[in-house]
């Protein structure tokens, strides 16, 4: 099965897995208190379990890395160490050599148990370890053929994940309405008043009541006299002409307003049930 290094597997594996702890650089010790380097990097299976960590030896075996099964290791947070069970620098000397652009396969991994598990075997770690049972790379599995190298809770450490929910609050845009301002021409009927003004001719016929008698030869009878006089007359002239009676704006403004959302929040607390005095150190 393929492994994956730690920060391929937990992008963020400081805050989810150790607190906000880094395990890379953290030294590396023998059971007999020898410092034998440093911590460079871990491998995860597909499930996402720790099987081992990459061992820089610095310069008790020149500088070589080496892969150590998690089931070998200790871990001590408070002094930012880790204790290797039973690694002998000959151990070292005789494990295949990690580099970061290899591929760790089965093959690889079988070499890496060939050195540990007769230390396991000679420490008691596992009595099952120096006769096992018969497999092959189809169907080896880390906890049901070498527990003794993979099972930390057998090296006397077991991690709980504590979990707690958060409130993310995001906006969603979201069409809601649309306006649509236009025009159209509506009819009436208008009416107005022009004042007009005509002309007429009165003709107005009396008779003279002192006749007086016309002195002979002052009257020149003549056929064809007239009197002439125009008339005028004004007549309504109506015409329509257009102006501009009104100019509309449309414009948008937002508007602020604040939604207040209530959720219950779950969160895990860690349960501490003792049998007898032991020692805890709570801090971690």
């Amino acid at each position: 099965m393929a492994l994956v290094k730690l920060a391929d597997a937990y992008p963020n594996y400081k805050q989810e897995i150790f607190g906000g702890d880094d395990i890379k650089g953290y030294d590396v010790y023998t059971e007999k208190d020898d410092k034998v380097g440093g911590v460079y990097d871990a491998l995860l299976d597909e499930t996402g379990r720790f099987r081992y960590l990459v061992l820089d030896t610095g310069f008790w075996v020149f500088g070589k890395k080496v892969l150590v099964p998690v089931g070998r290791v200790q871990m001590d947070y408070d002094r930012h160490r880790v204790y290797v069970t039973g690694l002998t620098k000959e151990q070292v000397e005789s494990l295949p050599e990690y580099s970061d652009n290899m591929t760790v396969d089965y093959d690889y991994e079988e070499r890496i148990r060939g050195v540990f598990r007769p230390a396991a075997a000679s420490t008691g770690v596992a009595a099952a370890a120096a006769t096992q049972p018969s497999y092959s790379r189809d169907t080896y599995k880390y906890d049901d053929h070498d527990q003794h190298l993979y099972n930390t809770a057998e090296q006397g450490q077991q991690r709980i994940k504590l979990y707690e929910e958060r409130l993310f609050a995001n906006k969603n845009r979201q069409k809601t309405g649309e306006v649509v301002v236009g025009k159209h021409v509506e009819t009436e009927t208008a009416q107005v008043s022009v004042p007009l003004d005509k002309e007429r001719v009165i003709i107005e016929r009396t008779t003279p009541t002192d006749t007086r008698e016309v002195t002979p030869g002052s009257v020149d009878f003549q056929d064809g006299e007239v009197a002439r006089m125009e008339v005028y007359e004004e007549t309504a002239d109506i015409q329509k002409k257009a102006f501009v009676r009104e100019e509309i704006n449309i414009r948008k403004e937002v508007t602020h307003e604040t939604v207040d959302a209530t959720e219950t929040l779950r969160r895990e607390e860690l349960d501490v049930d003792t049998d007898g005095n032991p020692v805890i150190n709570r801090n971690r």
